[in-house]
């Protein structure tokens, strides 16, 4: 079992940054697939980007292509998500997971996938 604490969210202009953790405690970060989703009110919770247990591999959702990426540092059992030019459409409570099973190279994408939260942190992005 592993439990997740993210941190790194707030208030920011629109074209900012913000640069989310999750830190994992329990079993070793390494035997996990990472995720971060996004739920705004009234909407569904979507992903946002995805990473193999290696680090090797990532997916990024279309609409933070080019703006956001994910990483990992196994070794302080952390997971990053860097936000650049964000934009009001971005705010939302960010949520990190971890999801246990899977292959090395594996970026799972749903949130079935999946099989541990975190809290949540709340991004609020100002036009």
């Amino acid at each position: 079992q592993v439990q997740l604490v993210e941190s790194g969210g707030g208030l920011v202009q629109a074209g900012g940054s913000l640069r989310l953790s999750c830190a994992a405690s329990g079993r070793t970060l390494s035997s996990y697939a990472m995720g971060w989703f996004r739920q705004a009110p009234g909407k569904e919770r979507e992903v946002v980007a995805a990473i193999s247990r290696t680090g090797r591999s990532a997916y990024s959702a279309d609409p933070v292509k080019g703006r956001f990426t994910i990483s990992r540092d196994n070794a302080k059992n952390t997971v990053y998500l860097q936000m650049n030019s964000l934009k009001p459409d971005d705010t939302a409570v960010y949520y990190c997971a971890a999801a246990l099973g899977l292959g090395l190279t594996a970026t799972p994408r749903s949130a079935r996938e999946y099989d541990y939260w975190g809290q949540g942190t709340q991004v609020t992005v100002s036009s």
